[in-house]
């Protein structure tokens, strides 16, 4: 019998340490010393009244995966997609699309989800970083001079939304080379209308979607790759079997089907990102940009502004470049008023605790000087 050595420490290979993603509650609870249970979470961009889950039955846990359950025709009918592939969030599809290709240049967002980025790089291909995410604002990063463009649409956090003659037309620039575009929609479910899905048939356009924010399903673990039969091929065999769990793919497959749901959703998410815009004007924070499930305020002063509504319990996304916060949803009535008793706060003349009230409604005024150091940033939300 032969004896088999575990590799050790020493003999694998170096990997650059993990960005960091997600709301981060835990940490803050800890360092802020309050409960978990007793924040509220406004750090994510995800549905605070997600698609209600049903039972799942026992058989769904018991057997393994089939494809043949009808997943795939409820999402192409949803999506309006020629074709998909499902994965267990678009994370995995970020991570193994590089490998498909050999090293090129790919244009990526300055500001957006960094992940897009890492996993591009860590593949050999070289970056070329856009400023706003538009191809042709910097020497040599026009469309003709990419291999592969990367676009966030609508971008996160920035709220950006390309138009789709604009999208389409560098996706012609970029296939007529051999290129690909590829379009996180991690975001569209709210304007389906703008969405690239029906293109998804044309060779080098890809599209990414996800059930995690607009359904309110992150948890779930489920996305999809939109592109080609041949695309999907190459993809499902870097990812092997199984990509998704039995339970998984009964959950997405009823809340893909469930479209009364959907344009109900789609309605009051319109209403509660506009009350939140107002809400945030009321006290001074004006958005910057947004979309249906978040705001996003640009300021100076977003690290001591996180930090005092932390204080509070209230938790919010701090950007560092640019300086800026997001926030979601509220998801009740009690919720809405505790932010608002937040903000509020923040505008009192509490010393230590919150914005100087003058300053607040002093458009463009800088309060803070200094306050204890934030945590750090984080890069974006886990697809």
């Amino acid at each position: 019998m032969t004896a088999h050595r575990l590799p050790t420490a020493g003999s694998l290979a170096p990997t650059p340490p993990p960005l960091e993603h997600g709301g981060r509650l835990r940490e803050a609870a800890a360092r802020y010393r309050i409960p978990v249970q007793n924040w509220l979470d406004l750090s994510t961009g995800i549905n605070p009244d997600g698609w209600a889950v049903p039972e799942v039955p026992g058989t769904a846990w018991a057997r393994l995966p089939e494809e043949e359950d009808g997943l795939e025709d409820a999402a192409a009918r949803c999506y309006g997609a020629p074709g998909l592939l499902p994965v267990a969030g678009s994370q995995a599809a970020i991570q193994s699309l590089p490998r498909l290709r050999v090293p090129g240049r790919v244009g990526v967002p300055k500001v957006g989800y960094q992940e897009h980025a890492r996993a591009w790089q860590r593949a050999g291909h070289t970056l070329v970083r856009l400023d706003g995410g538009d191809p042709g604002d910097e020497p040599g990063a026009g469309a003709d001079g990419l291999d592969v463009l990367l676009v966030i649409n609508p971008n996160n956090p920035t709220g950006r939304v390309w138009p789709m003659s604009r999208l389409l037309d560098w996706h012609a620039q970029l296939a007529a080379r051999g290129g690909w575009l590829v379009v996180d929609e991690a975001f569209m479910d709210t304007t389906p209308q703008d969405s690239l899905a029906p293109y998804t048939d044309r060779p080098g356009l890809i599209v990414l979607r996800s059930l995690g924010k607009f359904y309110g399903l992150a948890g779930v673990r489920v996305g999809f790759v939109l592109g080609t039969s041949d695309l999907r091929e190459a993809l499902r065999s870097q990812l092997g079997p199984w990509t998704l769990s039995g339970p998984a793919r009964h959950v997405a497959r009823l809340a893909l089907s469930d479209s009364p749901w959907q344009e109900a959703t789609r309605a009051s998410l319109r209403r509660a990102s506009a009350r939140l815009a107002a809400l945030l004007s009321d006290y001074g924070l004006v958005p910057t940009g947004g979309t249906d499930l978040f705001q996003w305020v640009c300021t100076a002063e977003a690290p001591a502004i996180q930090d005092r509504l932390a204080r509070q319990g209230i938790w919010v996304r701090r950007f560092e470049a640019p300086p800026s916060l997001r926030f979601g949803l509220p998801g009740g009535e009690a919720s809405w008023a505790r932010l608002e008793s937040g903000l509020r706060c923040l505008a009192s003349d509490t010393p230590g605790d919150a914005i100087p009230r003058a300053a607040v409604e002093a458009p463009g005024s800088r309060p803070f000087s200094s306050v204890a150091p934030p945590l750090a940033p984080a890069n974006g939300d886990a697809r």
